[in-house]
């Protein structure tokens, strides 16, 4: 499988799971992900895609900092039920990079229920932003929202889009709507990666009410 040459230079994001660690399945329970692991998952690329990862990687930056971020450590909330929009794929995203689920999720070892993921994903949630991430151990949570509009296509998509999304365009129009579909998600990967115009982050209160 051959991806563009920049999923390669998108950010990348390393956790440490405890439940990875418990069982053997990587040295010190530490995973490391890439947009292209995202892209495996969803099927495709796209900026709904490309968002939900930035949204994790910066909450995960700001709930952190320096810390390696725990992959099942954290409570996700969608603003959005889980058939509204795109919120299934963004979901789907955060249960890969967070290990939280909602309830199909791992129900954890032994009596204690050690390591469960189940329920740590919730939708419908009353936040202004697209997700909340909060940390179970410490209660730190983060409300995080993104404007695709600010880093919008290029002008040359609107001759092409119409066409190509009816199912009218020749092979140069669908090669050319591919290379610029890409470089739109490329731009936000890349050039806005951390770019507050793009992801905006608030503090979550213990209530879950997000101050700007």
């Amino acid at each position: 499988m051959t991806f563009p040459s920049f999923f390669a230079q998108a950010p990348r994001l390393k956790v440490r799971d405890p439940l990875a660690a418990f069982l053997g399945a990587s040295e010190d329970g530490i995973l490391d992900y890439g947009y292209e692991d995202v892209v495996r998952l969803a099927g495709h690329s796209c900026p709904a895609v490309a968002g939900a990862y930035l949204m994790v990687v910066n909450g995960f930056s700001y709930l952190y900092d320096e810390e390696l971020p725990e992959r099942g450590g954290v409570e996700v909330l969608m603003r959005d039920e889980r058939d509204q929009g795109t919120t299934g794929v963004l979901a789907s995203v955060v249960t890969l990079l967070t290990g939280a689920t909602a309830e199909t999720g791992f129900h954890g070892i032994g009596p204690a229920q050690r390591f469960a993921r189940r329920d740590l994903l919730r939708f419908g949630a009353d936040i202004e932003g697209v997700m909340a991430l909060r940390r179970r151990d410490t209660g730190l949570g983060v409300v995080v929202d993104i404007d695709t509009s600010a880093v919008p296509h290029a002008a040359e998509m609107a001759a092409v889009m119409p066409r190509a999304v009816a199912g009218e365009a020749d092979e140069a129009g669908l090669s050319t709507f591919a290379t610029l579909w890409q470089d739109r998600v490329r731009r936000m990967l890349i050039e806005h990666a951390d770019d507050p115009k793009l992801i905006h982050l608030y503090d979550l209160e213990p209530n879950g009410v997000a101050m700007a």
